[in-house]
Order: structure tokens, then sequence, then C-alpha cells
């Protein structure tokens, strides 16, 4: 990993600055992209925006910003966008403060501001190399998401394709799946959660193997076959919203589901008080695994009067214990109706209760 620390002057950071939809945010005479692929939009409000600009007024230090040092001799924000665009900004004259934009200035106030030195860290090196690195630099201002950062250190043409489906504002990706999906579009879930199902969880190799590819339409169909595959088998989206559906759709896609009975099933564990995990259900009703639903414990009131009665010992070996080396368990099952009572509760020692877990 190469580092070089560097001093640029707001004059040459602004030379050549161009701020449109197409082309994005450069700078520093087109060679800095200062808003690259997988950087969120603009979000800085006008009191850190101005807190900025008054910073460099008075000639105070600002944050150091980090510039990535790309295969072309180019480079691209890490962290400091948001002052960057705000710097720019206002020397263009979008913006004022108290009344004042940059152009009404007197000159020498003028100069202050564009002789300004920024501290600038230069980085270049390996992907992994990189990904390290912007983790460890990641800790201050508007910080960069997991998958900001992944985006950062396999940025290409297949990035700049896949935020074009699920990385801007009201982008077709959220108007698809707001329904189903947690999560913000310009922080970079949406795009996050895609590639975790398409990969099964393998995702920093999935973006290295595809980072050269020249779009990124193959993800864009998996993620609108599942939520098709979704819309089509399941119909109560009060308890869908935040589901991992893609990995459920890995494994029972081809599956054909009773509709009827799954809606049956469904609006009963929706008043079934023992299901503390609403947003669990039709994982359970799909795979029939029960760690979805987080079913109620026992507290603590229940297993000490029950480990009393029992006088310490276990159910099943009838060795007596100390309570903090037994666990409760249902006497009958949730799964057969039982529930989560005095009545239903018996106190078994840890390798007894493991053994009848596995059952």
């Amino acid at each position: 990993m190469k580092i070089e620390l560097k001093e640029i002057t707001v004059a040459d950071l602004f030379e050549g600055y161009k701020d449109n939809e197409e082309s994005g945010v450069v700078a520093y005479n087109g060679k800095l992209d200062v808003r690259p692929p997988y950087q969120r939009e603009f979000i800085y409000k006008d009191k850190q925006r101005d807190a900025v600009i008054d910073t460099i007024s008075k000639n105070f230090p600002l944050n150091t910003i980090y510039w990535a040092v790309r295969e072309d001799g180019n480079f691209e924000v890490i962290d400091g966008q948001q002052r960057t665009i705000s710097i720019c900004q206002y020397v263009n004259g979008d913006f004022s403060i108290e009344g004042l934009a940059f152009h009404n200035l007197p000159k020498d106030k003028q100069e202050i501001i564009l002789n300004y030195k920024l501290t600038v860290y230069f980085c270049s090196g390996s992907d992994s190399e990189k990904l390290e690195w912007f983790k460890t630099i990641n800790i201050a201002g508007e910080k960069l998401t997991d998958q900001e950062l992944r985006n950062a250190v396999y940025s290409g043409s297949w990035v700049t394709d896949a935020k074009r489906y699920f990385s801007k504002r009201n982008c077709a990706a959220s108007n698809l799946a707001s329904d189903y999906s947690n999560g913000s579009s310009i922080r970079q879930d949406y795009l996050e959660r895609a590639i975790i199902w398409i990969s099964k969880n393998n995702i920093e190799n999935y973006m290295s193997d595809h980072q050269h590819d020249s779009d990124a339409k193959k993800l864009w169909e998996y993620f609108t076959d599942v939520i098709s595959w979704v819309e089509k088998n399941f119909k109560n989206k009060k308890i869908m919203k935040g589901v991992e559906w893609g990995n459920l759709y890995n494994k029972f896609k081809d599956t054909k589901f009773d509709l009827n009975k799954i809606d049956n099933e469904i609006n009963k564990l929706i008043l079934d008080e023992e299901v503390t995990k609403k947003i669990g259900i039709y994982p359970y009703v799909i795979t029939r695994d029960e760690k979805f639903l987080s079913l109620r414990t026992f507290p603590e009131s229940i297993k000490i009067k029950v480990h009393q009665k029992q006088d310490g010992k276990c159910k099943v070996c009838g060795e007596k214990f100390d309570i903090s080396e037994m666990q409760a368990d249902h006497i009958k099952a949730w799964s057969k109706g039982g529930k989560t009572i005095e009545e239903n509760c018996q106190m078994l020692c840890i390798k007894d209760h493991k053994l009848m877990k596995n059952k």
C-alpha cells in the first residue's frame, strides 16, 4: 500500500469543476472524480456546508481528505466528498452565506479561500489493501457504509451500471421492492442486499469477479426474479418487509406452495402470542425452522419455581444441578400447542436439553 500526503489549494481543486447528472461531479482539472459511482448523493445540511466555508475563511485546519489513485492515473474521492462539494459549490457561486456569495467577497477574502491548502492523502495499492485502508480511515464525518467502501475498491463499469438500478433516489430497485426490503438506496442498502443474495454472502468475491463487466444486467434480472417470486406466492405485506427473500428464493424457487394453506397458517401465527418475531413468520412457513420465530422463552421467575419443585434434579437423568447448569424446556412443544407457562415447564441439565432439542 502506497500512501502520499500532499497539499492541494482550493484554487487547484476548483479548476475544471463540473456538476451535472450525466457525468457526475469532477474537479482538479477533470482528474478528480468527486462523486464516483459508489458515493451517495450530496446530503450535507446547510449548517454543515456553511461550517466548511467558515473554517477555510478563518484558515483553520479542515479534516484530512482521502483520494484513491486509479489505474489510469486519475483520482477518486474516498473520504471528504461532501466537504469537497461544499467548497466547489461555494466558489462556483451556487450558494451564499449570510447574504454573501463568493463573488461578493472582497478580493483579499477570495484569495484567502483560493489559497487555502487542503491536506490530502493519495492512496494506491491492491484491492484488499485499499479496502482495509478505507475501513481504517472511515472513522469521522459522514461515514461510508460497508457497501460504499466495497464500491470504492471494486469501482468500474459494473458498479456504475449497478448504481443506475439500485443506488439513486427513487431508483428501479426501490420502486420495485420497497414493500419487501429495508434500507436506503443512496446508502447502498438495496445494492448490498442484492449482491449478498446472488453471491450467497460471498459479496467481495462476486464484486471482484464482475468488476470490469460492461453492465450489471445479470444482477438486476436476478433481483427482479426474486421479487416476482415473492409477489406471486406471498401476500401479507405487513410482515414481509426485511425478510431475506433472496436466500429463500435460492433454496425454494422451484417449490410449489399451497397458497390458501400458507395464508391460513400466516393468519394464525400473527395472532399467536408465543411468536415474538413476526418478521420471521414467512421464513418459518417456508423452511419450517422455528428459529425464525423467536418463540417466547421461560422467564427467570418460572425457572426458579420449577427448579425448586424438582428439587434441582434434571427431569431426564435425575441428577441434581445448580440452576445455572440447567435449561428450561417445554413439556409439550410449541408446534403441538404447548404454551410458555409454569405448568408446561421442566428443567433439564444442559446435556439432556441438547439431546431433547436434537430429537
